[in-house]
């Protein structure tokens, strides 16, 4: 259980290391970071993760940014991100298309990479590679499950989710009662 949240967590790590999040920037114009953690496996150090919101607290639009510090193939992370989107209650056939999709994308990870997902309601949720584009997945119901991996209540990485979103409320697409 543990070993695919963090092949998937390695798909989007994101270090407290300054890099460069102007990608970022550009999309949520000035991006604020909410939170940030990291994620350990059996004492091996995974991913970090950072969460970017929007310049508003409210704001709907969001990024998460993974830099890895292990290795890993592009299919691993898809399929782990599988596996934990139906942890979540995805149902099995939406979680294996969308799943599929990811795996025509994400590319193999080393060491010090990053991937970042941006979500913005209009455009659906874009991936970046080393703050490249890489491909959009459009809709609304993929980033509750994709994003659900770190953000949702349920998530298997609880500590991480506090981390990234520190004391505030998650983005409204997981408002839960928050004051």
């Amino acid at each position: 259980m543990l070993l695919r949240f963090c092949i998937l967590a390695c798909l989007f790590t994101s270090s407290a290391i300054a890099s460069d999040a102007s990608h970022i920037d550009q999309v949520l114009n000035s991006a604020k970071l909410q939170g940030s953690g990291k994620l350990t496996w059996w004492g091996l150090h995974v991913y970090d993760a950072s969460f970017y919101r929007g310049a508003s607290s409210n704001s709907s639009e969001f990024a998460l940014d993974l830099r890895y510090q292990k290795s890993f193939s592009g299919n691993a992370i898809a399929n782990r991100t599988i596996e934990e989107m139906k942890k979540l209650g995805v149902p099995e056939a939406q979680a294996q298309s969308w799943g599929k999709q990811l795996a025509t994308f994400l590319p193999n990870v080393e060491p010090g990479q990053n991937i970042t997902a941006i979500y913005a309601p209009k455009q659906g949720t874009t991936f970046y590679f080393e703050g490249k584009p890489l491909a959009q997945i459009a809709g609304a119901e993929f980033p509750k499950a994709f994003f659900g991996i770190w953000l949702d209540p349920k998530t298997s990485a609880p500590k991480l989710r506090e981390q990234l979103l520190g004391q505030s409320c998650p983005p409204p697409l997981f408002q839960e009662s928050c004051n």
